[in-house]
């Protein structure tokens, strides 16, 4: 975890991070491709939050996959674009050829898991010359490979809507089993294949994107609200889950989240 008196960028503010859809060949896989580009003549640290995704990145001219992560994750932002295919929940496991939980908090080559094809995968993207025209490249790589990988389990995204539905109407954690037709020990290997932890993790990492989203849409709200519209059982259960979470306080955390933070100020 990142000490508390470190306060850190969140990654996404760290630079200029824009998502679209993936192209339709990828659709089935992975939920966007993004880029974020980094303007600072030097160096950032970065907090990346847990967010219970898994992504290809493309940076530094290497091609890697970004495993899940199950706390906060401090990174050096270089100067750059960096590119990203999110992958959709329950999809990277077919991809990668390995369960999530061998890789949670860690990001790993691509050589190691594809050889040859991903070093020619960094070789392509670094030969193009245009860089605006990299993001398209990726996706058309990435797309070759598709053809021959299955779609993810349609669990994992119904675990995923389950858990992270509106406050009124989400399914508690001890009601999956019943729904997904597994037995608990069963559906706790399952998670930790797919997510990379298990439901209850995989709950916490979802309601704290859940007060992102409330933090952004009501930047005037106190945290006592947002606690209530996030799901939390009350403020001091907000700020707690943040601390553990994120590693920062829950007001530092919200305070970025409704500010156009910039590096003078101060994703993956």
């Amino acid at each position: 975890m990142i000490p508390a008196d470190e306060c850190h960028i969140l990654a996404f503010r760290a630079g200029t991070y824009n998502e679209t859809l993936a192209i339709p060949t990828l659709r089935p896989h992975f939920l966007c491709a993004w880029t974020n580009e980094i303007a600072a003549v030097k160096r950032v640290q970065s907090t990346v939050i847990p967010d219970g995704c898994v992504d290809l990145l493309w940076r530094d001219n290497r091609f890697t996959v970004v495993g899940p992560d199950a706390s906060a994750a401090r990174r050096v932002l270089r100067p750059g674009t960096i590119l990203g295919l999110r992958f959709r929940p329950g999809a990277a496991e077919k991809w990668l050829g390995l369960p999530l939980d061998a890789i949670v908090g860690q990001e790993v080559s691509m050589f190691e898991l594809w050889g040859k094809r991903a070093i020619e995968v960094a070789e392509e993207l670094e030969a193009e010359p245009i860089a605006g025209n990299r993001l398209a490249l990726f996706q058309e790589l990435m797309a070759d490979v598709a053809v021959a990988i299955r779609p993810p389990p349609a669990e994992a995204s119904v675990m995923v809507r389950l858990l992270d539905t509106q406050t009124e109407g989400r399914v508690p954690v001890s009601a999956l089993p019943d729904h997904l037709n597994m037995s608990e020990r069963t559906l706790r290997r399952w998670s930790r294949r797919h997510f990379g932890y298990g439901p209850k993790t995989l709950d916490r990492i979802l309601r704290l994107q859940r007060l992102k989203a409330c933090a952004e849409v009501l930047p005037q709200g106190s945290l006592a609200s947002l606690a209530i519209d996030a799901g939390y059982a009350d403020q001091p259960h907000l700020s707690r889950e943040v601390h553990a979470l994120c590693g920062m306080t829950a007001r530092e955390f919200v305070r970025q989240l409704v500010i156009d933070a910039t590096l003078g100020d101060g994703k993956r």
